[in-house]
């Protein structure tokens, strides 16, 4: 039934249970200090120039890493990456440290972590960003790309993760 009355969080979050999307661990790493999240909400802006977007949630003062560093990497993640997608959502408490040692990290153009094994890597120089309710929207200009092998990819879904 289509409401049109005020939306309640909880009614919203579920709505938005039913998008499928691909999973991304998110990191930064600079004077700020190394930062990592697990984030479904990411995507293409433009391809000239190359430019993707993140949303992240605001309310965790700890995120404002990504914007004082000034650069972030967009790792996309593959079947077998579950666990680094856990340890990085912070459902599992586990500190920053913890969670790299989660995956292989290496670093491209602008010194952000990648996930050595990521079905695809977007190394990014943030040049905008806009706080909008309880997220701030980053946007990165690509300054790095790397294609790992051809794997399935790990999307979310129905508040769980699945294989394409």
């Amino acid at each position: 039934m289509l409401q049109t009355h005020r939306i309640e969080p909880q009614d919203y979050r579920d709505a938005m249970s039913q998008f499928a999307g691909a999973v991304h661990v998110v990191t930064t790493d600079g004077p700020a200090g190394r930062r990592g999240a697990t984030v479904i909400a990411a995507c293409s802006v433009s391809d000239n120039p190359p430019t993707i977007l993140v949303c992240l949630n605001r309310e965790n003062a700890a995120n404002d890493a990504f914007r004082d560093n000034g650069v972030f990497a967009l790792n996309t993640l593959a079947a077998g990456h579950e666990g680094l997608a856990t340890g990085f959502s912070g459902v599992t408490g586990l500190g920053q440290d913890a969670r790299f040692e989660l995956g292989a990290w290496e670093t491209l153009a602008t010194g952000a972590p990648v996930l050595a094994d990521a079905m695809v890597v977007f190394d990014c120089r943030l040049v905008d960003s806009k706080d909008l309710a309880t997220h701030r929207v980053l946007f990165g200009k690509v300054t790095g790309l790397r294609h790992g092998d051809r794997l399935r990819p790990l999307l979310y879904y129905d508040r769980g993760y699945r294989i394409l």
